[in-house]
């Protein structure tokens, strides 16, 4: 009889759910990506939006200046909701070390278990060789 493991389907359970909470988690880090790739544009804006008031008509220069503050309010912003997908990107992180954690034990335990079931069977065999 080949050893069959009580709580496997509880293993793939916890197994599927540390798929699905990787999946979580790389969601989280597209998400910090995004809006680390909205501020490098963001600042691009600024540079060039710099570049074109040195060369603009001075009386252009305060509609600039309105405009490089909006830009600036957008880059705090920026920072504010990368801050918060970094926390929400490590809250993520602890949720997977914890699914990881709970699989360790249970295929360590089906390990433990299957090397019982080994032994028992070789003293089975020897029990009948005797």
């Amino acid at each position: 009889m080949p050893f069959r493991y009580r709580l496997q389907k509880i293993l793939e359970i916890r197994i599927r759910k540390k798929e699905e909470q990787l999946q979580e988690v790389i969601k989280a880090q597209k998400e910090v990506f995004r809006i680390e790739n909205l501020i490098e544009q963001n600042k691009e804006e600024v540079r060039q939006t710099r570049i074109n008031m040195r060369s603009a008509d001075p009386m252009m220069y305060d509609g600039f200046d309105k405009f490089l503050k909006h830009l600036y309010e957008i880059g705090e912003n920026l920072l504010i909701q990368k801050k918060e997908a970094e926390e929400a990107l490590e809250r993520e992180k602890e949720i997977l070390k914890e699914r990881e954690k709970e699989v360790n034990v249970l295929e360590k335990h089906k390990e433990h278990k299957k090397e019982d079931y080994i032994k028992e069977q070789k003293a089975i065999e020897l029990k009948a060789l005797n």
